[in-house]
């Protein structure tokens, strides 16, 4: 059984006195957490599924002193142990979205459950609470047995006549007629009553077909890094070509000490990807599966450009890491430039609007430490198809992108907003800004955006 307890780290007008009290056993109470896990309300947030995890695991093991910010930003978010809260205000944000998901799902899938879970305003300890309290109906006392006439032998046997007998018949007739259209009058209500069909997500649904493979690409990790050491943009042409993977490549212009020369052929032919693009790709399978669709996952050095003109494909990471974006980018506004000698990460605004400005800068000495994340919805190379690009400045840049399409608490006011009049969402690009903190991001705000099609 848990009840709310003061949270010691924040002023919380909550204690064990004004906490509501059930009889539910610990069992139900963990039913209860993971059917809304599993629900669609929170199927596509893995870290409102992670926070929510931690903090009913905690107070399931009667540890709640220790549900305090710090601590959750450690345990949940990966925060080192001497972080700054009040900068990094990741547990207080995703706490926020957590409330508000948990009021989603109550009022939607969730409408018939007879027990509750809250998180209360200033603290982090879950408190369960009976949703629904039903009088008890007392059971109808048993009918008296009415014990039937005695039948008199010598009575003579009752002779019916056909006008007596239509007569006698009339109210059972009427009352059958009244049962059959009360019947239909009930199965019509219950029809209207039935809770309709969730409708299909504005963006999910056009990336993930029922029974279609989508194409997810993360990005190569050893790539970034030989960018880092020889300073420059290496193009998707010499990607293929995979010349960039030699010890002797770039050898005369960026001459290398032997040990640094053979530390970059090593990462450079690893097959590496980041944690962002890794719990991308876990997400994203757990999507498609809600959907009847189904995920496959490929490499970048295994593709090639047919792979991009059939069905839909999402691609993660910017140039540097997945260099396949550079197709699908030539008719993009906000695209991703790398001055790695000046250590400028820059998004250019290929046509600023009033008000704009014509380029944003990530620069490694901000004291600010913006980066920027870009997420476009376009179609594939021949147009039959959609694709999904989300990039970053940096692994925080990218983490943002990600962080907003798959919240749809952040995802569907935008889209919401760029819906045309019969439903459908066009193609679009984003800009988002964010903070890096050790290689994570933090709230992100849209700079700007643009409808494309």
């Amino acid at each position: 059984m848990l009840t709310a307890k003061q949270d010691r780290s924040v002023d919380s007008p909550w204690s064990a006195r004004t906490a509501s009290v059930t009889d539910w056993p610990e069992s139900a109470q963990r039913e209860l957490i993971r059917r809304i896990l599993a629900s669609p309300t929170f199927a596509r947030s893995e870290r409102l599924c992670s926070l929510l995890t931690y903090v009913c695991d905690i107070a399931f093991q009667g540890r709640e002193a220790e549900l305090n910010e710090q601590k959750i930003g450690q345990a949940v978010f990966g925060r080192s142990p001497d972080y700054d809260s009040s900068i990094d205000g990741i547990v207080r944000t995703q706490a926020s979205r957590l409330r508000q998901r948990l009021e989603m799902y109550f009022e939607q899938e969730g409408a018939e459950e007879v027990l509750r879970v809250i998180i209360p305003k200033g603290s982090y300890i879950p408190v369960f609470t009976p949703r629904h309290t039903a009088e008890p109906v007392a059971p109808l006392p048993p009918p008296h047995e009415i014990p039937p006439p005695p039948i008199d032998a010598a009575a003579p046997l009752k002779t019916w006549s056909t006008s007596s007998l239509v007569s006698s018949l009339v109210p059972w007739l009427l009352c059958a007629a009244l049962a059959i259209a009360l019947t239909a009058v009930l199965i019509r209500n219950h029809a209207t009553a039935a809770p309709a069909a969730p409708p299909p997500h504005p963006l999910w649904s056009q990336i993930f077909l029922p029974q279609q493979p989508t194409l997810e690409v993360p990005g190569d990790s050893g790539l970034v890094l030989s960018h880092t050491f020889d300073l420059r943009s290496i193009s998707l042409n010499e990607y293929l070509l995979g010349d960039y993977r030699t010890s002797t490549f770039n050898a005369s212009s960026n001459p290398l000490p032997s040990d640094m020369r053979s530390l970059r052929v090593e990462m450079a032919n690893r097959r590496y990807t980041s944690i962002v693009d890794l719990d991308a790709a876990v997400r994203l399978a757990q999507i498609a599966q809600t959907l009847h669709s189904n995920l496959q996952v490929r490499y970048s050095r295994d593709l090639r450009p047919n792979d991009l003109k059939t069905g839909n494909v999402i691609l993660v990471g910017a140039f540097e890491a997945n260099p396949w974006v550079e197709l699908l980018e030539r008719n993009m506004n906000f695209l991703l430039q790398n001055n790695y000698k000046a250590k400028v990460f820059s998004v250019i605004n290929k046509s600023p609007r009033e008000g704009e400005p014509t380029h944003w800068d990530s620069r490694l000495d901000d004291p600010q430490r913006r980066v920027y994340g870009v997420v476009a919805f376009a179609p594939n190379l021949s147009g039959n198809g959609n694709a999904l690009l989300i990039e970053g400045t940096s692994m925080a840049g990218t983490e943002s992108a990600w962080d907003f399409v798959s919240d749809d608490s952040e995802l569907l006011p935008f889209l919401k907003r760029i819906q045309r009049p019969d439903g459908k969402i066009p193609y679009f690009e984003l800009l988002l800004e964010t903070q890096n903190m050790s290689s994570s991001a933090v709230h992100s705000n849209v700079l700007a955006w643009r409808v494309t099609n």
